[in-house]
């Protein structure tokens, strides 16, 4: 009986500790990595791209070499990241259909992740084409005189609200 009178606050009920903070949705930039970062997530990309290959029947979709093109892992990195968010996040209020949503975009990204020149194996991209030397200059130009960038600023809906305004507040 002495404890809680040398202490009171003994008595008073415990408050459980804050939920841990859950840490940030993870965001993949191939370029910003550090080497082993890159290749840690190349290989978790990987695998679930050989599970989504196969569960969604995209063998003739998704070649085998698509880790060599950027682009193709671009999208496959922003889908793998979508899958993760949609099945392993919490349900948000409001995303009832994010399953269906995602399924959606993967139908959508599904052409661009065709590379028939990869049909018979693996072909590099070409190269892109060198520089233009005066590409630099040409846009400094035409940022400097070009009607799309030097016009005056104007709402497309403008000419419709005087219209209305006019016919709201007559002259009289």
């Amino acid at each position: 009986m002495a404890d809680f009178l040398d202490d009171p606050a003994s008595l008073w009920p415990t408050v459980p500790p804050a939920p841990a903070e859950e840490p940030p949705p993870r965001r993949w930039v191939w370029s910003a990595m550090p080497p082993p970062e890159r290749q840690d997530r190349l290989r978790e990309l990987r695998i679930w791209v050989q599970w989504l290959r196969h569960t969604a029947e995209l063998h003739n979709d998704i070649p085998p070499c698509w880790y060599r093109h950027r682009w193709a892992r671009e999208m496959l990195t922003a889908l793998y990241l979508g899958w993760l968010r949609t099945y392993e996040g919490d349900k948000t209020p409001g995303r009832e259909l994010a399953e269906a949503d995602w399924i959606n975009t993967l139908l959508a990204f599904k052409p661009h992740m065709k590379l028939p020149a990869c049909v018979g194996g693996h072909q590099e991209p070409p190269l892109p084409p060198p520089p233009d030397p005066g590409a630099d200059e040409e846009w400094e130009l035409y940022l400097a005189t070009s009607a799309d960038t030097t016009a005056p600023a104007t709402h497309p809906a403008e000419t419709e609200l005087r219209r209305m305004k006019a016919e709201l507040d007559p002259p009289l």
